[in-house]
């Protein structure tokens, strides 16, 4: 796919999250989520363990629920639970959730993976700033799945066109690390930098 975005850092982006966030894979993609928006508790936070430490993101329950409520469930399942942020750019975003990087065997279709359903969009007004977590998706609007990124820089360009629907509150060192760790092709991190479990938990279990 080639980005219609104009400027070279946009292309950059665009193509870092779209090629990588075929969500479903060609035979996982025929699902589609119901479009009804669930109920969403409010005070609750994903608590992101990684291997370089912990993320909390609060959500943004008012302008994406369906978002919300997919993440959390994709999360109290286990699904996110041994992954990996498998495309990371300094000054932009780290990227993950696919479900492929569990797999060491199958780094080559690491992008790829979902859990084969997608969901509708929920564009809104946040910008896509740091610690900005968004659904990561193809040139379908209307294709995200499983995976996410968490903006490193702000990359306002994206506003509009990514869902993005909570942000970190703690862990900015943590982030930090990841989006500056050395990678090579495709932008893979040289180090894995994983994701041991994500859980959703009351706000106020988090200090």
């Amino acid at each position: 796919m080639k980005s219609l975005l104009l400027n070279c850092l946009s292309v950059l982006a665009f193509s870092a999250i779209t090629l990588l966030a075929e969500d479903g894979g060609a035979t996982e993609n025929k699902k589609e989520s119901t479009d009804k928006t669930m109920p969403t508790t409010t005070n609750e936070v994903a608590v992101i363990t990684t291997t370089e430490g912990e993320i909390v993101l609060e959500f943004w329950t008012d302008v994406a629920p369906r978002h919300v409520e997919n993440f959390k469930k994709l999360a109290r399942d286990g699904f996110y639970d041994g992954t990996a942020f498998h495309r990371v750019i300094k000054g932009f975003m780290i990227q993950g959730g696919d479900p492929l990087t569990k797999d060491p065997g199958k780094e080559s279709m690491w992008g790829t993976g979902g859990p084969g359903f997608k969901i509708k969009n929920e564009f809104n007004k946040k910008p896509h700033t740091r610690g900005v977590l968004s659904a990561a998706r193809s040139q379908d609007p209307d294709s995200a799945g499983s995976q996410f990124f968490i903006c490193h820089g702000d990359p306002r360009f994206l506003d509009g066109q990514y869902t993005g629907y909570g942000k970190l509150i703690k862990g900015d060192d943590v982030l930090e690390k990841i989006a500056t760790t050395p990678t090579g092709a495709q932008d893979r991190p040289k180090t894995r930098m994983g994701i041991v479990s994500i859980k959703i938990v009351p706000a106020d279990e988090v200090k």
